[in-house]
């Protein structure tokens, strides 16, 4: 970022899962710093154990659709943290151009205009998802990728066009995450290590979706916020454009191997295949040397089973015991359903009625 001007940043998709994580860590490690938030507000009421709100750490929030940003949102701002995306497969699933749309159209347009205005720094939120199906090579960024579902593709799409946009005044960093895992204030768990955390405390017992054998990198949030402050403090450090796996080598998992862990750290805990259990295509295992290599600084530092009982934790706090929980609030693809029977949201996922931007700063 530029001396001289005030460091002000602009985190999108704040409300999400990552985002309480990221502004804690970014308010902490950027001291100074003008934080503002920009939201969709689908996930605002899911609140897990947060006390006081988590957006008390942010200068400015500000609610609105990410495919109608306002050149006026991001002047001033030095440095982009676009969180802002359709956040899963089975949303991806279900809402395959709005997917396309979100995650790849309007945040090229975001960086486009971030950079018209000013910005030094644009810093993505990619998936190592792309990658689909790596078999038994372990994937670098030179990988070839294979994105499977229309999340994956959209991420990679966004990816080829932002390389674009970079260029020795504009910074652009794709973060490639390996699957989030964690306590959150706005909790999800429509992710593996999540899931069958819940599913131990609930029920004492992990049912496998998939055969076990797909292998998937995991990544807690803490560690993610440690990725983004490098990258945006980075600059053009190892060059105008840059895309890196980011997570450990310690942390790629068999599926079957995560619910032993859990089961394992949470007593009494039974762990089964269920009866229509079949091969899951998405299956990777990924290199994070490059990461090691260009930010050893910022390094993972939660352990697997760290997580596992901070979760468990976090839950038994919360007095949570559902064992129906992939149909409640704390599966997005859920609450954007409710939204939408409640007449609040439309096929694209916008806001009926809506204003547009609001300032609640």
């Amino acid at each position: 970022m530029t001396s001289g001007r005030p460091r002000t940043i602009l985190v999108t998709g704040n409300m999400g899962y990552v985002g309480p994580a990221v502004v804690d860590h970014l308010r902490e490690s950027v001291p100074g710093a003008t934080l503002m938030g920009l939201d969709t507000g689908y996930f605002a009421h899911c609140l897990t154990g947060a006390a006081p709100l988590p957006e008390r750490a942010l200068d400015r929030q500000y609610f609105g659709d990410v495919r109608r940003t306002h050149p006026s949102l991001l002047e001033g701002v030095d440095a982009v943290v676009h969180l802002a995306a359709i956040s899963n497969d089975p949303i991806g699933n279900a809402y395959d151009t709005v997917t396309l749309s979100v995650n790849h159209e309007a945040t090229v347009r975001v960086a486009r205009a971030a950079k018209a205005a000013g910005a030094r720094s644009f810093v993505f939120a990619s998936s190592c998802s792309i990658y689909g199906v790596s078999g038994e090579t372990v994937a670098t960024e030179d990988a070839p990728v294979r994105p499977l579902t229309p999340y994956a593709r959209s991420k990679w799409l966004a990816e080829k066009d932002l390389e674009q946009v970079a260029d020795d005044r504009f910074a652009v960093t794709s973060l490639r995450f390996a699957t989030a895992c964690g306590m959150s204030e706005r909790l999800r768990l429509d992710l593996v290590l999540n899931d069958f955390v819940a599913s131990a405390i609930a029920s004492e017992r992990i049912t496998i979706l998939s055969d076990g054998t797909p292998w998937r990198p995991l990544i807690h949030v803490r560690d993610m916020a440690r990725a983004i402050e490098w990258a945006v403090g980075r600059g053009g450090d190892g060059g105008n454009f840059v895309a890196v796996n980011v997570g450990s080598d310690e942390w790629n998992y068999q599926i079957r191997d995560l619910a032993e862990a859990v089961s394992g750290a949470i007593r009494g805990v039974d762990v089964s295949l269920a009866s229509t259990a079949a091969p899951d295509p998405r299956s990777y295992r990924v290199s994070f040397e490059r990461y090691r290599e260009l930010a050893p600084d910022h390094q993972p530092q939660v352990e697997l089973r760290a997580a596992v009982g901070e979760l468990a934790e976090g839950l038994t706090s919360m007095g949570f015991a559902d064992t129906e929980f992939r149909a409640s609030h704390l599966v997005r693809l859920v609450v954007l359903q409710d939204l939408r029977d409640r007449g609040l949201l439309n096929a694209q996922l916008e806001w009926i009625n809506g204003n547009g931007y609001q300032d609640r700063g």
